[in-house]
C-alpha cells in the first residue's frame, strides 16, 4: 500500500538546549482559568466548571517565527499561557497521577480572533474560526520537567511593545495542571504529543501589525513574537 497523496509534515517544537524535537499532535485550551480574566470576559469563576476548546497541531508557531495577522478579523487578541506537553496518553487520568503524563512545559500564546469569537458566542456557534486558524498557537521551546519540575507557582507576565499588559502568578490558576489533565481526560483520551494551554491571566488585548509581544514564565520559558 502507498499514500495516495503525500502525508502532511508533523508539526514539531524544539526541546530546549538540545537538538531533539517534540512532535505536536493536538492542541487543547481551557477557558477562563484565572479569576480576574474570567471576570473581564464576563464570567463568574465561582460557578463555572472548566470548559475546553481545540486547535489543530498544525496551528503551532515555533518561536523565532513571525505571527501573520489573520484575514477576516479586525480584533485579534493575545492570551499568554503556560503550556503543558504530554509524553504519555490515557483516559480518565487521576489528578494524583496526572503529572506522570507530562514531558515538559513551555510558554505559549493563544491567539484569538475576538470579533469572530464574540459573534460565535452571540449565535451559539462553535469557536473554531476564532481559535483554530493558521499560526494561532505561537509556542516557545519545550523545557523538560526533569529540568523545571512541575511549576505550581511563579510569575507569568506579558509585555506588548515593552509595556506590561499581563501580570499574574501560576498559583492563581483556578484549575491546577493536574486537575486540568484529569478533567480533560474524561472527555478525550490524551495522547503523546498533545499540548495543553492552561489559561491566561487578566489583561488580554488587541494586537496590530508591527507589535512585539514578549512573555515570560518564571523558571520555565520566554517567548517573543512579532506581529506582521
Amino acid at each position: 500500500m502507498a499514500y495516495v497523496i503525500p502525508p502532511p509534515p508533523v508539526p514539531v517544537l524544539p526541546v530546549a538546549d538540545t537538538s531533539d524535537l517534540f512532535p505536536v499532535n493536538r492542541i487543547f485550551g481551557i477557558g477562563r482559568n484565572y479569576t480576574e480574566h474570567a471576570r473581564e470576559m464576563g464570567g463568574n469563576p465561582e460557578r463555572e466548571p472548566p470548559f475546553f476548546f481545540m486547535k489543530p497541531g498544525s496551528a503551532v508557531l515555533p518561536e523565532g517565527r513571525d505571527f501573520p495577522y489573520p484575514p477576516l478579523s479586525e480584533n485579534v487578541h493575545y492570551e499568554f499561557e503556560l503550556v503543558v506537553a504530554i509524553s504519555k496518553g490515557g483516559a480518565n487520568i487521576s489528578a494524583g497521577t496526572a503529572l506522570d503524563h507530562v514531558y515538559g512545559y513551555a510558554a505559549g500564546l493563544d491567539m484569538t480572533r475576538r470579533d469572530l469569537q464574540d459573534q460565535a458566542k452571540k449565535m451559539a456557534r462553535p469557536w473554531d474560526a476564532a481559535k483554530a486558524f493558521d499560526c494561532a498557537a505561537p509556542c516557545s521551546r519545550i523545557v523538560p520537567a526533569s529540568r523545571t519540575g512541575h511549576p505550581s507557582k511563579g510569575a507569568i507576565s506579558l509585555e506588548r511593545n515593552g509595556k506590561r499588559v499581563q501580570d499574574s502568578d501560576l498559583s492563581a490558576l483556578i484549575w491546577s495542571v493536574p486537575e486540568i489533565l484529569a478533567e480533560l481526560s474524561r472527555f478525550f483520551t490524551l495522547a503523546a504529543g498533545d499540548l495543553i494551554f492552561t489559561g491566561t491571566p487578566a489583561g488580554v488585548g488587541a494586537v496590530h501589525p508591527g507589535d512585539v509581544l514578549h512573555g515570560k514564565i518564571e523558571n520555565v520559558a520566554e517567548l517573543t513574537v512579532r506581529i506582521v
